[in-house]
């Protein structure tokens, strides 16, 4: 039995221009200043003997990994994406970028549908692949949506529809 599994399906390839300059300033962070500072700590260590034993070793080298791990997932990302610039033209329905305020029975909530490299349950921010977004794309204020979440169904009513 091997460990080989299915990718899974491919998150939509929207991204906000906030959210590109967020992978981009992540990326120079991390080939400008942090591989900077593990690259001659590695060297350092791989100087000082033995390398098998040598904890101080394994662990740059590990971190050396993880650091070119995400720097090239970042620089492929960021060659697929296709950043919107601008919300749509018909600012009455839902779609990419859209800030949505839903009213879930007692609880008025805020989200804004963004890319899949940008969600933040703090700040509101749900992907575009979300169950949520998914049936919130093309409604207008005033529309009721049923979503099935992991744990029940749930229906929402659109109250607002705002574009930043």
């Amino acid at each position: 039995m091997g460990r080989w599994r299915e990718p899974g399906p491919r998150s939509s390839p929207y991204i906000t221009a906030e959210g590109e300059r967020a992978l981009r300033d992540e990326l120079r962070e991390l080939w400008l200043r942090r591989r900077q500072e593990v690259v001659p700590a590695l060297s350092a260590a791989a100087a000082e003997g033995d390398r098998s034993e040598n904890a101080e070793y394994i662990y740059r080298k590990k971190q050396l990994g993880e650091i070119d791990r995400r720097v090239r997932y970042l620089s492929r990302r960021l060659d697929e994406v296709t950043v919107v610039h601008a919300p749509p033209a018909r600012r009455d329905k839902v779609f990419f970028g859209a800030t949505v305020t839903l009213d879930r029975g007692e609880v008025e909530v805020r989200y804004r549908i963004v890319g899949a490299d940008e969600i933040d349950s703090a700040r509101g921010y749900i992907s575009i692949d979300s169950p949520l977004a998914r049936a919130l794309l093309g409604c207008r204020a005033g529309d009721t949506v049923e979503v099935d979440l992991p744990e029940c169904r749930e229906r929402f009513r659109l109250v607002a529809i705002a574009y930043s």
